[in-house]
């Protein structure tokens, strides 16, 4: 039902930053990592690693499948919809269909993207002109490449897209995936 990614078969790095203490919570969310997507947003993160390879970078991911567990501890420590999204109505993420990634060049570093993920501030809009001119050609570059690979972007959010018609796919838990990041 999901599909794995991890190199070698998907050419990223990866960086799920929710099982960690480096996020909004500042505490783990998921015990057992695993960078998962649906087929369809699967097929589209191929065409955005082969359209950033193309301009000498890299994608680094931070977050992709998210349970809807795991959206449940992000409300309670945010309960702000601009930035997270209520897990009673369901997101995205949990549907297996959104990443929040950046921007690295060749090595892996990082490209400076103005703020840093979860940075839930105005600040970390898409659109910014107060930022450097490189840092808002960094957004600009991701915006790019991952529209082109026909992911959306939310706008509050310079590391957040999404495939579209997002009813189409179902909300999964990770009860439904017998524990499988939870724990």
């Amino acid at each position: 039902m999901l599909t794995p990614i991890a190199p070698p078969d998907f050419d990223v790095d990866i960086d799920l930053l929710y099982a960690t203490p480096d996020n909004l919570t500042g505490l783990p969310i998921y015990r057992n990592p695993h960078c998962l997507l649906h087929p369809d947003a699967a097929a589209a993160l191929r065409a955005a690693i082969r359209l950033a390879r193309g301009i000498g970078c890299r994608l680094r991911l931070y977050d992709a499948f998210r349970p809807v567990e795991a959206q449940w501890a992000l409300w309670r420590a945010l309960p702000d919809p601009s930035y997270i999204a209520d897990p009673s109505g369901g997101s995205t993420h949990s549907r297996g269909i959104a990443v929040d990634l950046t921007l690295a060049d060749g090595t892996g570093l990082p490209l400076d993207m103005g703020t840093g993920f979860d940075d839930m501030t105005e600040q970390s809009h898409h659109g910014r002109t107060d930022l450097t001119a490189e840092q808002q050609r960094n957004r600009a570059a991701l915006l790019g490449v991952m529209t082109a690979a026909g992911w959306r972007h939310y706008a509050c959010e310079w590391w957040h897209y999404q495939l579209p018609d997002e009813q189409r796919y179902p909300l999964l838990t990770d009860a439904a995936l017998g524990g499988l990041m939870m724990g």
